[in-house]
């Protein structure tokens, strides 16, 4: 055996695999040779070279356009050093270590070199422990720098994430999977793509530890391993997976492996699960090998491709799931087929595609999720340690808050306001939002203010909320001056919203006006405003289709994309959009489309891609849709809410694209939606409160030049509001003010709401976040929302004010150790589901509601029987 088979455990086939991949992506970004492989000049070890080709054998496209090859050797270099000082270094197999530790990427964040710094806080707080326990001290670090709050698509760092000190679920995981790499324990962010059961997905982290897998809840510390809130829900999960960049040759099932590019289930390490057997026929019987399945659930009023996998040789897929229902669609040369495939069927499928019209008129059907299942009996931890784990959390807690104090005050904000001449509400709503970001911010206020006046401040407003944690002067400086140089003659509103607004779709925000203003002499800029088209054609000319991996389509930044010149359609239209503001030339993307439009005389127009002529049709019409109201709707059928209870779809090459408009847009049928000619798919669905969901399918074509009107209707339903049980009376509270009273005196005359919450724990966060935008209903309805929480919970962090958002009504009180709550709860089920616990009560102090654990769309529930039963009590007057 030669030493080269000895690096990482390889054999010669795979290093040979591993040096034809480098060897392709060496020729691949020929354009950016010298910035990606320069660094392989450097002095290198036989792990270094070998860690580092491999890294660029599966990189994403992506990746070789936007960063430098520096930046991939400090990250191998960290992750070999880092390996070799952990006690656990020498535990961790080679292909573990390839897989889950040296990768730089986890989701789609932007990369930073972040192993050293993390390294830094982590080394001695978890060098003498055990590698399970590691994992858990990790997860309470986590916990001391960010929290849980709901944010856009768009994922950020994990060094943004400790800057912000808050992020969803998906950079949660992230941070926690690139903290735990950066001690050298394999870790992995796991997905559920979206629940059967509610209108969310989730992430979390699988972290490795003596040969086992574990799992925790990123930045939500519990005392021990393969514990989360999430654990109940999982069990109804219809797929649960995560994403290797990289041929991947572990055990799990595989459910996608191309392009160097793996998904593995594990959906059975948490549910039960099942496998489906499809098999894919022409008309004539033959078997159609390469036909596209996608396996969809109902989730946020659209049927979500849960898994997309191709038929092999003999037209036959296998997809492991869980015990709910999917459509299954398939697709090929321009036929497809479709079948509603039920918890109860045989696990074999037959579909022929015989289809390449649409249906007509509508179908009502059902959408059943896994059903509910008992879990695990854990172990009960000692009471010390139990104790041990609550002090942690307010630790961290506390720690988390004192980084906050830091970050730039309303009073600082005020002062900046006065001193640049500027309004103090819009100064302040800016810092506020930059958090950790806001001296930054501030001082790019300050400097520019003087000389362009409310300009700076109106291209910070202009971004997304979320920009303003992670972009920084140079960038800032970069679009100011940029975008003010090209004023022209448009309307200042144009001018803000498509030429001064720097941002296009969820790419990151670098400096790119200076690149492409430097690149284009003034007579080519010139020819480009007088006729933008002959820039997408330019464009085009110079640009390689590649079809990058699925998460990563169109997140590739302008100036990367523009320096490689090969990429996805996506980022192509990003390219495009960017070097018109450059320029001067006002474009976006079309806001429900997606495909890039430059302004003309005549309005928007399409910039059209021959390659991706598809997706752009030159000099197409369009047509207008108008939603009209259901005259003859039940009183109980929601409100319209697109992507809560409906959405629009459009049929391309076999599949239904889903329209992109605001969520939970409710002002529907005051105006057409303008939209592009074809056949569509109108969406309505009611989720049940055991998380079925009652679907109707609504068929209807758009045609060029005319307006289709379509009826929003929803299938019938019928509000079950029982009697759960009984208030019973005595149980002891605690007020802000350090008073006692029984919960009893603080119900309304017509009844109430009443959960008990944790505050810092993600379900609970989605019911405050339900509550709040529900305050106004709720509000008029008068009902008291009494919110329980306990003594651990209950802590110096804790600050009612922080709710201002809250209806009028709200009551805090303090539950000591949730005493109360045990009269409300009649199963153990709902104790494991864990908190919120939500129950609405009637003016007799009845339970007519209940609901435990994670649950999108409780407070919408709870406030639907609450009116339910004033309108009963009501009418009986």
């Amino acid at each position: 055996m030669t030493s080269q088979t000895l690096v990482f455990s390889l054999d010669a086939q795979s290093l040979e695999q591993i040096e034809q991949k480098f060897q392709e992506k060496v020729r691949f970004a020929e354009a950016r040779k010298e910035k990606l492989f320069h660094v392989f000049q450097q002095q290198l070890t036989e792990e270094e070279t070998w860690a580092l080709k491999y890294v660029y054998a599966y990189m994403p496209v992506n990746d070789m356009a936007d960063y430098d090859g520096e930046l991939f050797l400090s990250h191998v270099r960290r992750a070999l050093d880092i390996r070799k000082r952990v006690p656990w270094g020498e535990r961790v197999p080679d292909y573990l270590f390839l897989h889950f530790v040296l990768p730089y990427r986890i989701n789609t964040e932007n990369i930073e070199d972040f192993r050293g710094i993390i390294f830094d806080e982590l080394a001695d707080r978890t060098a003498k422990l055990s590698m399970a326990d590691a994992i858990l001290e990790t997860n309470y670090w986590c916990h001391e720098k960010a929290t849980y709050i709901g944010s856009d698509l768009r994922t950020i760092s994990p060094l943004t994430m400790i800057r912000n000190a808050r992020g969803r679920c998906g950079e949660e995981s992230t941070l926690a999977v690139a903290a735990l790499r950066s001690i050298g324990i394999p870790a992995r962010q796991v997905y559920t793509p979206r629940w059967a059961h509610s209108d969310s997905n989730h992430a979390w982290v699988e972290a490795w530890a003596d040969g086992q897998w574990y799992y925790i809840g990123a930045c939500e510390p519990e005392a021990g391993l393969n514990q989360g809130w999430f654990s109940p829900p999982a069990r109804r999960a219809m797929l649960i997976n995560t994403r290797i960049f990289a041929d991947y040759p572990g055990p799990e099932d595989i459910t996608l492996n191309e392009k160097g590019f793996t998904e593995i289930n594990l959906l059975e390490n948490y549910a039960p699960t099942r496998t489906i057997c499809v098999k894919v026929i022409n008309e004539q019987g033959e078997p159609v090998p390469g036909a596209s399945l996608r396996f969809e659930l109902y989730n946020t009023a659209e049927f979500y491709p849960i898994a997309e996998i191709k038929t092999d040789v003999l037209g036959e897929a296998a997809f492991k799931t869980g015990y709910g229902d999917l459509l299954i669609r398939a697709v090929s040369g321009g036929k497809w087929s479709e079948v509603l495939f039920k918890a109860q069927d045989s696990e074999h499928v037959e579909l022929v595609l015989d289809s390449s019209e649409q249906p007509s008129g509508s179908v009502d059907f059902e959408m059943v999720p896994p059903p509910e299942g008992e879990g695990e009996v854990l172990n009960s931890l000692p009471e010390e340690k139990i104790r041990d784990h609550n002090r942690r959390l307010e630790e961290g807690t506390k720690i988390r808050s004192g980084y906050e104090d830091t970050f730039l005050s309303e009073e600082e904000a005020y002062a900046l306001a006065h001193s640049a001449g500027l309004p103090r509400e819009r100064v302040w709503d800016i810092l506020q939002k930059a958090r950790g970001n806001s001296r930054q911010i501030a001082a790019f206020l300050e400097e520019r203010s003087g000389e362009f006046g409310e300009w700076p401040l109106r291209l910070l407003e202009s971004l997304n909320e979320k920009d303003l944690i992670d972009t920084f002067r140079q960038t800032l400086d970069d679009h100011l001056i940029g975008a003010l140089s090209q004023r022209g003659a448009c309307s200042e509103e144009t001018f803000v919203e498509y030429i001064l607004c720097p941002r296009v779709s969820y790419e990151m925000v670098v400096p790119y006006r200076s690149v492409f203003q430097n690149a284009y002499s003034e007579e080519e800029a010139a020819a480009f405003r007088k006729e933008p088209s002959t820039l997408a054609r330019q464009l085009e000319q110079s640009y390689a289709y590649y079809e990058d991996l699925p998460n990563l389509k169109g997140k590739g930044n302008p100036v990367g994309t523009y320096s490689l010149m090969k990429g996805d359609p996506q980022s192509l239209d990003i390219l495009f959009v960017a070097v018109c503001r450059s320029l001067g030339i006002p474009a976006r993307l079309h806001p429900s489309e997606q495909k890039p439009q430059y302004l003309g005389n005549g309005g928007w127009e399409n910039a059209v891609f021959s390659l991706t002529s598809s997706r752009n049709q030159e000099g197409a019409s369009w047509g207008m849709l108008q939603l009209l109201r259901d005259e003859e709707r039940p009183q109980e059928a929601p409100t319209a809410s697109y992507g809560e209870n409906f959405s629009f779809a459009r049929l391309e090459d076999g599949v239904y694209k889903t329209l992109i408009y605001p969520y939970g847009s409710t002002d529907v049928y005051s105006q057409p939606y303008e939209v592009e000619p074809g056949a569509y798919r109108l969406t309505t669905g009611i989720r049940l409160k055991d998380g079925a969901v009652r679907v109707r399918f609504i068929y209807f074509t758009v045609r060029a030049g005319d307006t289709t009107e379509v009826v929003l209707t929803y299938r019938e339903t019928v509000v079950d509001i029982p009697v759960l049980g009984k208030l019973a009376p005595g149980s002891l509270l605690t007020r802000l003010d350090g008073s006692e009273v029984v919960l009893e005196a603080l119900l309304g005359s017509e009844g109430a709401i009443a959960a008990w919450i944790e505050p810092e724990r993600e379900p609970t966060k989605h019911l405050i976040r339900e509550l709040g935008e529900l305050a106004e209903p709720l509000d008029k309805l008068g009902l008291p929302v009494v919110l329980l929480i306990g003594d651990t919970e209950w802590n110096a962090s804790f600050d009612p004010a922080g709710y201002s958002k809250l209806p009028v009504r709200t009551i805090f009180v303090r539950d000591s150790s949730y005493s109360s709550l045990s009269g409300f709860i009649p199963n153990p089920a709902a104790h494991e589901a864990g908190y919120p616990h939500l129950f609405v009560l009637d003016s007799q102090d009845q339970i007519r509601y209940s609901a435990s654990g994670y649950k999108i769309g409780t407070g919408k529930e709870a406030l639907q029987i609450a009116a339910a039963i004033s309108q009963s009590l009501n009418g009986s007057e």
